[in-house]
């Protein structure tokens, strides 16, 4: 029997175009031959990245990366008035994290924040400024809608955070039909986009929430009895070392953000390895485990490549560290065609390098 993997997006805005070059790698090395992918979960940009793999194996598309790649090549800044206003953005911010120009808190509801964004797009493609329009061109919402709640895996995750009751919030193709307003909500920065209302509740970015949704992988209320993973692969974007204490604002403001898309990881990680301990020690019926289909903890064998030698490990896919350190705070909004097709690259090169070590360890003879 081909193992269950739940596969978990983190988030980071612009470079999580590395996510996508991940999971093209996953589908064109047939990932699915070797695997059975129950479930997706995502954040933010990760959301939208799980979502549109999601989307591309739940209508049986071939090939399944095509929708999210096509999706990316979209997101950039195609004109030169797009770059313009790309680069405008993303050298203003960095003036802001170096000190050399005033921030300025706007409302993004403000009368003064919409007129400006006004001025400065005309001429600009909507769908380059309209996450909501780029999104619609990508799926077909109203068909999702009547799909209804998906029983049969893979089942998708988005995490957000509601800003009314302050309780971290799972959309959950398992229970309801998947909106466009739900991956709007996951992504919604509140310095850029105005809090996204879903019937008398309002959501704020996943980021505040799970990034990505973990724990709840292993919910069968979110997800099914039958489609507890056995394995967990995550997607990460934030680096969790650093090199040297950061002194300047702008290398200050880069690893606070790093450390904050972290902390829901690290926290769902840990919930994880408690249950695990819980399996081991015995802690559950074996009534419970075989209706469960449960036989071991959830986790990757000790000897796979490149892993701590740890029983509990939960693998994770990561950008190259020669990527990783070159990357700010401000490239996580930067749409520059060579910068989002540099990490989709870089994204390919690890989901392969990734898989076929998972491959070779599954192949491997068994030592007596």
């Amino acid at each position: 029997m081909k193992p269950r993997i739940a596969i978990a997006c983190q988030g980071g805005g612009s470079q999580t175009a590395f996510t996508a070059g991940v999971l093209k790698a996953f589908c064109e090395n047939r990932v699915q031959d070797r695997f059975n992918i129950v479930s997706i979960s995502g954040t933010s940009g990760g959301a939208i990245c799980g979502f549109l793999l999601w989307y591309a194996l739940k209508k049986g598309e071939k090939p399944a990366w095509k929708r999210l790649l096509d999706f990316w090549d979209d997101n950039t800044a195609r004109t030169y008035r797009e770059r313009l206003f790309n680069d405008y953005a993303i050298h203003t911010l960095k003036l802001m994290g170096d000190g050399f120009l005033p921030h300025y808190n706007l409302s993004p509801s403000s009368p003064l924040m919409k007129f400006s964004l006004r001025f400065s797009t005309v001429g600009i493609r909507r769908e380059f400024t309209d996450l909501g329009a780029l999104l619609d061109a990508h799926a077909d919402f109203q068909e999702l809608a009547a799909w209804d709640r998906q029983l049969e895996p893979p089942i998708l995750i988005l995490g957000a955070c509601n800003v009314l009751t302050g309780r971290l919030h799972k959309f959950s193709s398992y229970l309801e039909p998947i909106k466009l307003e739900h991956l709007l909500a996951s992504a919604c920065v509140p310095t850029i986009f105005p809090a996204v209302a879903i019937g008398e509740m309002a959501y704020w970015d996943g980021l505040f929430s799970d990034n990505p949704p973990i724990s709840c992988l292993t919910d069968p209320d979110f997800v099914g009895l039958q489609n507890i993973p056995n394995e967990i692969w995550v997607i990460k974007i934030n680096p969790t070392t650093a090199d040297e204490i950061p002194v300047k604002p702008s290398d200050i403001l880069d690893r606070r953000n790093e450390l904050a898309g972290n902390i829901s990881l690290f926290h769902g990680l840990s919930h994880i390895e408690r249950i695990n301990r819980f399996l081991t020690a015995g802690a559950f019926t074996s009534e419970f485990l075989t209706k469960a289909d449960v036989k071991e903890p959830i986790k990757i064998p000790k000897s796979f490549p490149d892993t701590p030698d740890a029983p509990y490990h939960i693998p994770r896919i990561e950008m190259s560290v020669e990527l990783a350190k070159s990357l700010t705070y401000e490239s996580k909004l930067d749409r520059r065609p060579e910068h989002i097709e540099r990490l989709i690259r870089d994204g390919e090169m690890q989901g392969k390098r990734f898989l076929d070590a998972r491959l070779n360890q599954m192949d491997a003879p068994r030592s007596a």
